[in-house]
């Protein structure tokens, strides 16, 4: 009796490799359930936009110790980060965690608020962007920033890319400044939706191309950095998709560093991932790695979904 049980045991063994002869990869092996994995790996498509290759990367940005106060209170806890030129950073945590606090030291948006104070280094190409003697307009041409809703001047179309431009003195005569105004428009994604009526007003788009006009306004001064404080968080998902194809195309030409609360979209649009956490910088990696085996349990933990 055991013999024939033991004969049908091997049988029927031998009967599933005939059907399925690559049994072993539904199988895993001891070796490989002894490694720590994760559950969600599955859900972040971290291959949406092709990843730039390794090579020597040039440090664009970077921060040494940087501590931000608003008032007493500690928001910033002494953050050293490095953000490489013509990649796309993505900044993720939860809500209050300094993601967007961190953001706006790096072109000196906080200044605007009377109670905010700035610690430490913040290096552009080896220049102290808090020095006294820096002039912030001129910054915030080189380090332009999109905000999370779209907010186009109050002028057509054109005035709106053509704002920054005037005020620079980029354009020699009306002729360049229609080129710069075009060009703008065109790396945007949107002078084919918007050519035959520039001179009618930017509030009058919808939110989608509203936000691409404000990254067309951003770009027409020819920065060197762009910050998108969640770029996205207020359009819906066809817009959300123009734009993240946008920022994978511009990041050929720009770096950028984004804000996001959207992990889905960290994966899909950046090369980079840094993890916040109540004012600290728990974790900065590859992309594919922080989502497929972070280093820090803190990490993983937001990304399953634990907290946050």
């Amino acid at each position: 009796m055991n013999t024939v049980t033991a004969t049908s045991k091997t049988n029927s063994l031998d009967q599933d490799k005939s059907v399925n002869p690559e049994q072993k990869n539904f199988t895993a092996s001891s070796d490989a359930q002894k490694q720590p994995s994760t559950s969600f790996v599955s859900q972040f498509d971290t291959q949406s936009h092709p990843k730039k290759d390794e090579k020597a990367k040039n440090v664009k940005l970077s921060t040494s110790d940087v501590h931000v106060y608003y008032g007493e209170a500690e928001a910033i806890k002494g953050i050293d980060l490095q953000v490489y030129e013509n990649e796309v950073i993505a900044f993720i945590g939860p809500s209050g965690c300094g993601k967007s606090t961190f953001l706006r030291t790096l072109n000196r948006m906080n200044d605007t608020i009377d109670t905010c104070r700035v610690t430490g280094k913040v290096m552009l190409d080896n220049q102290d962007i808090y020095d006294p003697n820096l002039d912030v307009v001129l910054l915030r041409a080189q380090v332009g920033m999109v905000f999370q809703k779209p907010n186009p001047f109050p002028k057509s179309i054109f005035d709106n890319v053509a704002y920054g431009p005037k005020l620079h003195g980029l354009a020699r005569d009306k002729y360049d400044m229609e080129e710069i105004v075009e060009n703008s428009l065109r790396k945007a994604g949107l002078w084919d939706e918007v050519k035959d009526r520039l001179s009618q007003p930017g509030t009058g788009l919808s939110g989608g191309q509203q936000q691409r006009l404000c990254i067309a306004r951003t770009i027409a001064v020819s920065p060197e950095v762009i910050l998108m404080d969640e770029p996205c968080s207020a359009l819906d998902p066809i817009a959300t998709a123009k734009v993240e194809e946008l920022i994978s195309e511009l990041s050929n030409q720009y770096t950028i560093a984004i804000v996001t609360h959207s992990m889905q979209q960290a994966a899909r649009v950046s090369d980079r991932t840094a993890y916040f956490h109540l004012g600290d910088l728990i974790e900065v990696n590859s992309t594919e790695k922080v989502f497929t085996q972070p280093d820090h349990q803190l990490t993983e933990a937001y990304i399953t979904g634990r907290f946050g």
